[in-house]
């Protein structure tokens, strides 16, 4: 599957979940439900994904872990919060450069409609 139709699907089974449960859950409920329906509409997703940082040559699992990656190519982070910060965007931008993933997208599920909790960033497009 192309990059592109993985984005409309995930963009797609994103708001129809919000739409089905609304604001207000913890963010595991959220990415319980989306990864249901993305494996629904056939892709491969994992969830809870070790994230090593490798620094100076050495490879160290301090702990970090992508909430979703979606056919091996798009990252996803889950948040529950009043508004996204710039902290949220950096923290999926280092995720993709760790990673080596192009797409990734932010998804505040705190919001009274999705569209405005969908945040997509692209790793090695200048700010």
């Amino acid at each position: 599957m192309e990059i592109e139709e993985v984005a409309t699907a995930l963009v797609d089974a994103a708001i129809k979940v919000h739409k089905a449960l609304g604001p207000g859950l913890l963010e595991s409920a959220y990415q319980h439900c989306l990864a249901y329906e993305l494996r629904k509409r056939g892709l491969k997703l994992e969830t809870e994904v070790p994230l090593p940082i490798v620094y100076d040559g050495q490879r160290f699992d301090i702990g970090y872990r992508i909430d979703m990656l979606v056919e091996n190519s798009v990252i996803v982070e889950n948040k529950t919060v009043d508004q996204l910060a710039p902290i949220h965007e950096a923290q999926l931008l280092t995720y993709l450069k760790l990673r080596d993933c192009r797409l990734g997208f932010l998804l505040n599920w705190n919001v009274t409609l999705m569209k405005h909790g969908i945040r997509r960033k692209v790793n090695g497009l200048p700010e």
